[in-house]
């Protein structure tokens, strides 16, 4: 008799799951990178709204953009944007205590702590939803953004993908469809305006803000008086 042949291990399904996590985790790190360069084609975002609302999509060099509109991001949106790493731990735990007064309360607004990093991850790779496999995802985007690109570069995407109305996405259409002006020209003002729609760009508007706006606007000017003297912008020169 001769010796049967040595029988052929298949690779475990455990090792395939890793091996196929691996390489989407490699091509998402490497778009990632790309990103760093290059700016995004378009979002899930935009793509998922576009048969109803259409894209209107204008990608300007953080150099095309004014001043002022970096300055009314930060201090509505961010205010330790150049100190973090992607998460203000600080900005959390407030955001926490105030929720749980409100519930207690029950009344009130909710209060977010997302940062402009996560916002980013969020708006640039993610699909629009509040579930927790994209909440873990936005996550590890964040850590990712934070690690391959600079903080300018942060604020160059975040100020290019927003979305202000719509189909309206990016300072330079915001600054068009709002003001009819280039995103290098607008106002403190008007810059002010724009951060204070961007929690809800599809219901509210900058040229001809209602009472909420008028406030939110505000409250954006005293904090970019803030972000500039304290020099909060320093890391997007």
């Amino acid at each position: 008799m001769t010796d049967a042949p040595p029988a052929k291990h298949k690779p475990r399904w455990g090792r395939r799951i890793v091996n196929a996590m691996a390489t989407v985790f490699l091509v998402l790190a490497a778009i990632v990178v790309a990103y760093r360069f290059v700016p995004p084609p378009t979002t899930w975002l935009m793509l998922s709204r576009a048969p109803v609302d259409g894209i209107d999509y204008r990608w300007r060099g953080l150099n095309d953009i004014s001043p002022n509109l970096v300055y009314a991001a930060i201090g509505a949106e961010d205010a330790r944007f150049c100190l973090h790493k992607g998460f203000d731990v600080e900005a959390i735990q407030k955001a926490m205590a105030h929720n749980e007064r409100v519930e207690k309360r029950g009344r009130g607004r909710l209060r977010g702590a997302s940062t402009i990093t996560q916002q980013t991850a969020k708006n640039v790779f993610l699909w629009p939803g509040r579930d927790w496999i994209r909440k873990g995802l936005e996550t590890g985007f964040t850590a990712l953004i934070e690690v391959v690109w600079p903080k300018r570069r942060i604020m160059e995407v975040y100020l290019n993908v927003a979305e202000w109305g719509p189909g309206v996405y990016g300072a330079e259409a915001a600054a068009r469809h709002w003001f009819g002006k280039s995103a290098s020209e607008l106002t403190r003002t008007e810059a002010a305006r724009l951060a204070a729609i961007l929690p809800s760009p599809r219901t509210y508007q900058a040229a001809s803000p209602g009472p909420y706006v008028r406030r939110r606007a505000n409250t954006v000017l005293a904090n970019m008086a803030e972000v500039r003297a304290q020099g909060l912008s320093a890391c997007t020169a």
